[in-house]
């Protein structure tokens, strides 16, 4: 028997989305407009990068290929590596939306095919009998925002007068969210999450994908910062997942960083807390020494969307691509023989892209262990081809969507 690893680029879009015009994404490309601003010079800053996009562990498992394959070139000032280690291509998504929880369970083997609710765009995002039931439900005086925000500014606007007030800052995205914003101390940590389980229950009927609670410090405008106290709160996938499968069939599944919350916590087995990139791979690491055959380690490394993606951030998003790519041999250090590990990435987040909601885009698939052949996969016409080739290697019954490319 052997093993899988899966690890999801949170937002790393490779371009190319047939039907990105349908979502105003023509043209999004992460991986392409972040090359080419580095290759610009206009991604340099002091101490943190300079120059050209240098990715060459994850160059030499076919990026620059599945780039070309995806978009039409190749990205800008990137060195083609010597020879290619593994299979390479790219995947296009089936799924109605562009967020975390439908670009994850159809990498799992379970596309969303139907229609998330969303929020408006302009005035308020939460109809008044919401609100009301909210604050009746949970004993609120009331609450801030109400309206499409990012989440460091609708801190930075609302922040004080939370403290002051009482009231928890609600607000939505593009994304089939509603956000719960709540200071650790003053508001406190439990009362949040206890707020965020009271609010799901009153989400079903508007058919809203999550509520994602918030946390931050600080005392003032100049010292407000988010923790890593994040916790999502999801609608459970419309059928069984993978992970559901690999747990019935008495496999382990590891979930590193907010895994389990994406999949409310179901097919599950472990749940690994870290934050921040680089903490997240000590973290799976970690959970690689403790695989046995037939787990699944399955992260997502949420910094590349989170922190740089959604905040327009194309120094920090190309330094964080970085600063992995360098940990890679350690991932390469710890794979035994029959071992599988799939690099990929549930949409886009393209941060020269205008706003900052995440752009329709097809993922990178870049999947390589110790006896695998190096060869193109191709384009792919679904993301639930990941979750199939995982369920061919570990050796469960096929499912209903996408198809293994071993």
């Amino acid at each position: 028997m052997a093993r899988a690893f899966l690890f999801v680029l949170d937002s790393f879009g490779v371009g190319g989305a047939p039907d990105a015009a349908s979502y105003g994404d023509e043209g999004a490309d992460t991986l392409g407009h972040i090359a080419e601003f580095c290759a610009a010079g206009a991604a340099d800053r002091d101490g943190l990068r300079q120059g050209p996009l240098v990715l060459p562990n994850m160059s030499g498992l076919g990026l620059l290929e599945i780039a070309k394959s995806a978009s039409g070139s190749y990205p800008a000032g990137m060195s083609q590596p010597e020879r290619l280690y593994g299979l390479y291509g790219c995947a296009s998504e089936v799924s109605h939306g562009k967020d975390t929880p439908s670009g994850h369970w159809e990498i799992a083997g379970t596309p969303v095919m139907f229609d998330w609710g969303y929020f408006p765009t302009e005035g308020d995002a939460f109809p008044p009998e919401l609100v009301t039931a909210i604050c009746e439900a949970a004993d609120l005086p009331g609450i801030l925002g109400n309206c499409h925000a990012s989440g460091t500014d609708i801190i930075t606007r609302f922040g004080e007068e939370h403290i002051r007030s009482g009231k928890p800052i609600c607000y939505t995205s593009s994304d089939s969210v509603f956000q719960i914003a709540a200071h650790e101390k003053h508001f406190g940590l439990d009362r949040l999450i206890a707020l965020c389980k009271i609010v799901r229950t009153l989400l079903d009927p508007y058919n809203i994908g999550r509520v994602i609670a918030r946390p931050f410090v600080g005392e003032t405008v100049a010292t407000f910062e988010r923790t890593g106290n994040r916790r999502d709160f999801s609608v459970l996938p419309p059928e069984p997942t993978l992970l559901d499968r690999l747990v019935k069939a008495e496999r382990t599944v590891h979930a590193v960083g907010k895994i389990g919350d994406i999949f409310a916590h179901q097919g599950v087995s472990k749940v690994i807390k870290a934050n921040g990139n680089m903490a997240l791979m000590d973290a799976t690491l970690k959970a690689m020494d403790e695989a046995a055959d037939g787990d699944l380690v399955f992260t997502n490394f949420v910094d590349f969307d989170m922190v740089y993606g959604h905040r327009r951030d194309v120094p920090g998003y190309a330094a964080a691509l970085e600063a992995f790519d360098a940990r890679l041999p350690e991932v390469h250090k710890k794979l035994k023989a029959g071992d599988l590990v799939i690099l990929t990435a549930d949409h886009g987040c393209d941060p020269t892209w205008r706003g900052t909601d995440h752009t329709r885009e097809r993922v990178p698939v870049m999947a390589y262990g110790p006896g695998i052949r190096s060869r193109s996969i191709g384009i792919r016409q679904t993301y639930a081809d990941i979750g199939e080739t995982i369920a061919r290697h570990l050796g469960i019954a096929a499912g209903p969507h996408g198809r293994s490319f071993l």
